[in-house]
């Protein structure tokens, strides 16, 4: 008995979401306006772990193709090489390149995608293929590149006014310019995060008598407890326990120092040895 085939689809997945612009909007306002002409979107959408998906294009299209993979797997077959994307990878199709490409089987994958024209399209997709890995880019996940996307296609979503056009598109040359120079784009995201530890530095000493766990650190900075751990000892050199009991016994001997009247300095001194105690023993 022959293998039954799995049905195979270029859309229509549940929760997807898909914005095609008129042809009429392309050649009257896209291809003309100063702003638009040089980078415009013509298709874009999400398709949420896309089973059987499936697309094959012998010639290519005269768009080039984006597709941003944040969940599961898939594979793309380009000038005769087999490529696995995996998540935060990023394909770039150039226009009128053969390819075809599908969703992994038993892991389907999570994938932005775009597909785009402009007189500066050529150049901008033969940018991001000379600094990928056979077509690949290998990104960070960030949550604003993310964030690009959805602003684009809930814009999209109100209307084609002129003004909302060249919004998008400016939008999406943004979001193309993060994934060329992606060193660039998460700079400030860094900054943020490490500035997170000066955060967490200044909740231990203003919570100077409580024992503050490193999960707690970790959920106030909005990071794992594992990433919270490793970005703190990479920026103090020291563990985040370590600190903490530096904190509370300098506050100690500086309490100590202190007449122990009125009762408050001596109840403070008492909280900090109990606390420091206590920190002693948790885990690292």
């Amino acid at each position: 008995m022959s293998k039954e085939k799995s049905p195979r689809k270029r859309e229509g997945f549940d929760g997807q979401r898909l914005i095609v612009i008129p042809k009429k909007i392309v050649s009257e306002f896209l291809v003309k306006d100063p702003v638009t002409r040089q980078i415009y979107i013509t298709d874009i959408g999400f398709y949420p772990k896309a089973m059987f998906h499936y697309a094959e294009r012998a010639h290519g299209i005269s768009q080039h193709i984006i597709i941003y993979c944040i969940e599961g797997y898939g594979w793309i077959e380009i000038n005769k090489k087999r490529i696995r994307i995996s998540p935060s990878q990023f394909i770039a199709i150039p226009a009128h390149t053969p390819h075809r490409y599908g969703a992994d089987e038993q892991n389907p994958w999570s994938i932005y995608w775009a597909h785009f024209k402009g007189e500066s399209s050529a150049f901008i997709a033969n940018l991001i293929v000379k600094n990928s890995d056979n077509y690949r880019p290998q990104l960070t996940f960030n949550e604003d590149r993310i964030g690009l996307f959805d602003d684009i296609y809930y814009n999209l979503e109100n209307g084609y006014g002129d003004d909302t056009l060249r919004y998008v598109n400016m939008i999406f040359y943004h979001f193309l310019s993060s994934v060329i120079y992606e060193d660039k784009f998460n700079r400030i995201k860094k900054t943020v995060k490490t500035d997170m530890v000066d955060t967490a530095i200044k909740l231990m000493q203003d919570k100077i008598q409580q024992t503050i766990s490193l999960k707690q650190m970790a959920d106030f900075s909005s990071l794992s407890v594992t990433h919270f751990s490793s970005l703190f000892k990479k920026k103090r050199g020291i563990p985040q326990l370590n600190i903490s009991i530096t904190l509370k016994y300098k506050k100690l001997v500086s309490t100590l120092y202190l007449p122990l009247w009125p009762s408050k300095n001596s109840r403070v001194a008492w909280a900090l040895m109990i606390s420091i105690i206590s920190h002693a023993c948790l885990p690292a």
